[in-house]
Order: C-alpha cells, then sequence, then structure tokens
C-alpha cells in the first residue's frame, strides 16, 4: 500500500483491496474513508466489500464517493464530518489518492491558509497548486 500522511490523523492512498484492511488496523488506523464511486473501473473492489472488510478488523467505514470532475460542495462537507466525528487517525483512498487530497485541502482550507493546505499536499506527493484560488476563497475566519 502506498499511503502518504497529509496530517497527523490524515493519510491517503490509491485503491486499497479488502485484504488491506486487517492491516490497516494493525498500522494504527481507525477509520477508512473511500471516495471512490462503485464501477469506476472493472475489478474494483465494491463500497460493500470494502465496508464488510473493515468491519471484520474493526476499522469505521465511510463511503464519500466524488466522480471526477464533478466534486460538489456536499461531498467537501461529508468529508468534513467524517474527520470530525469518526475515530483518527484515518485513511481515506480513491483510484490515485488526489481526489481523497483534493476533499481534505478543499475542508481544510476553511480553516487553514491555502498556502499551508498546498504544502501539505505537495508534501505527500500531490500537486493542487491549480486549487489555489479556490482553496483561499474557502476561508472562514
Amino acid at each position: 500500500m502506498d499511503i502518504r500522511p497529509l496530517t497527523d490523523t490524515l493519510s491517503v492512498s490509491p485503491q486499497i483491496a479488502p485484504s488491506d484492511l486487517a492491516e490497516l488496523a494493525a498500522r494504527g488506523f481507525r477509520t477508512v474513508i473511500n471516495n471512490r464511486p462503485d464501477g469506476e473501473e472493472p475489478g474494483q473492489p465494491t463500497s460493500s466489500a470494502i465496508a464488510a472488510a473493515a468491519a471484520s478488523a474493526g476499522l469505521a467505514y465511510r463511503h464519500i464517493p466524488v466522480v471526477p470532475g464533478q466534486l460538489q460542495e456536499a461531498q467537501v462537507d461529508g468529508f468534513a464530518v467524517a474527520l470530525a466525528t469518526l475515530p483518527g487517525p484515518t485513511l481515506a483512498y480513491c483510484r490515485t489518492g488526489t481526489r481523497s487530497t483534493t476533499l481534505w485541502a478543499l475542508q481544510a482550507a476553511r480553516r487553514l491558509p491555502a498556502d499551508s493546505v498546498l504544502a501539505s499536499a505537495r508534501e505527500a506527493g500531490y500537486d493542487l497548486s491549480g486549487l489555489a484560488p479556490r482553496l483561499a476563497a474557502m476561508r472562514r475566519d
């Protein structure tokens, strides 16, 4: 698994398999957030398969699917609520980790400077510089 930390309590990764959930629990993760819609590509594990494996491993699970290019504010809000209410540390995943990183960045930019959010994403290997104006506009002081 290619796990990349964004914060002390949130990491992101590309697609995981149901067989990875026990290892995630052993590594100390307590929640998994799936940001892929079911059926995005052939052979992809379904949300229900990941949810069942998460439950078997004692992990909380949330499905917040994002279709590439169709990110909605409700999904950002749902991601923020999941981070605030589910036990951490959390692993969020999608096909490459970019959608999960984008969801984190948009909700984090409500309280953190855009430059700081972009730097955290960049350190994890995700270039979100194209979101800089939107991140700057998200700040709620």
